[in-house]
């Protein structure tokens, strides 16, 4: 199952893996912005399985492990660089040492060096997409970012660009380079901006999806008694009176028509964003070869169909009666 990266034009699977995860502990201060303690070794097996699956797309960036997501793509996947896509980003600033990500940096001559870091890390030559990080960055200061990562196409260290912003106008002010074919946003079944992904719909570029899964949420593993770990990044998950309570709950009205036809869970929710819309492009994350395997199936059954999409609409109270 392929899609476009937009209007590069260049094929990649529909399916992206996700690479936050596998960057292992991380922290900004005393909060951890990783996902709790990670097997390199499992990392670099999964991240083959995913090619060997056909997955042709890796999203990381810079501040994942503070340098060491990056680090992993190259060594599990630098003998297959010519047949896949990477993609990273810049704006957060990091230490490779400590593994801390004390903040935000959107200044170009900031912006060149974190490419140059992340060049030596991936050990290549060019980026295939290179996005700025700083969803909601001074709509004011843009175009100087902007400008740099124009700047960075024209040296030859970057292919294409784009913006991890969920808002709709940083994002239409980036499509209006020739070179942006991207912008990464967080969308579910639960919900995403609409008015982001009608900029990508519109300037033909992918809508690559942070969050596919509601942060593990909808893999189905969760249940009202589960509690994460302190150096998880979503050790504040509330399964019993939360927000995640409330799509525990909405799962358990969606599992039919996700799971149908051999689907698991995950499967469906990637299947509904399939059929969402044709741009998108989701990136769930990963830590082990089991969950590879188990995302990457996804692609053989393909996007839901028009009535099932209906059908959750009307389960999530999207659509009325009158609405068809």
């Amino acid at each position: 199952m392929k899609r476009k990266l937009g209007r590069s034009g260049v094929e990649i699977s529909a399916l992206g893996m996700g690479c936050w995860a596998i960057g292992g502990p991380n922290r900004r201060g005393d909060n951890p912005i990783g996902w709790g303690e990670v097997n390199d070794e499992e990392s670099v097996r999964a991240l083959r399985r995913a090619f060997d699956l056909g997955v042709t797309f890796y999203d990381t960036a810079d501040v994942y492990g503070s340098g060491h997501s990056e680090t992993l793509i190259a060594r599990a996947l630098g003998d297959q660089r010519d047949r896949i896509v990477i993609a990273t980003k810049a704006g957060y600033t990091y230490v490779e040492e400590t593994r801390q990500a004390p903040g935000e940096n959107g200044d170009p001559h900031y912006i060149r060096r974190c490419c140059e870091e992340s060049l030596r890390r991936l050990n290549t030559d060019t980026i295939d997409l290179y996005q700025f990080h700083l969803g909601n960055y001074d709509l004011q200061k843009a175009p100087e970012v902007l400008a740099v990562f124009e700047e960075l196409v024209e040296a030859g260290k970057v292919r294409f660009i784009g913006w991890s912003t969920d808002d709709p106008t940083r994002a239409d002010l980036f499509a209006q380079s020739p070179h942006c074919v991207a912008i990464q946003q967080a969308f579910n079944v639960f919900g995403g901006n609409e008015q982001t992904l009608a900029v990508c719909e519109k300037h033909d570029l992918a809508s690559i999806l942070r969050g596919p899964l509601a942060m593990g949420v909808l893999t189905g593993k969760f249940s009202p008694d589960s509690k994460l770990p302190a150096n998880d990044v979503r050790r504040n998950f509330d399964f019993k009176t939360g927000r995640q309570a409330v799509m525990l709950g909405q799962i358990e009205e969606l599992r039919d028509v996700l799971t149908s036809g051999g689907r698991s869970l995950a499967q469906g929710a990637l299947a509904w964003l399939w059929a969402r819309s044709a741009v998108m492009v989701p990136i769930p994350g990963f830590k082990t070869v089991a969950q590879v395997e188990e995302n990457a199936g996804a692609m053989e059954f393909g996007p839901l169909s028009t009535e099932q999409m209906l059908l959750i609409d009307h389960i999530l109270g999207r659509v009325s009666a009158a609405d068809e």
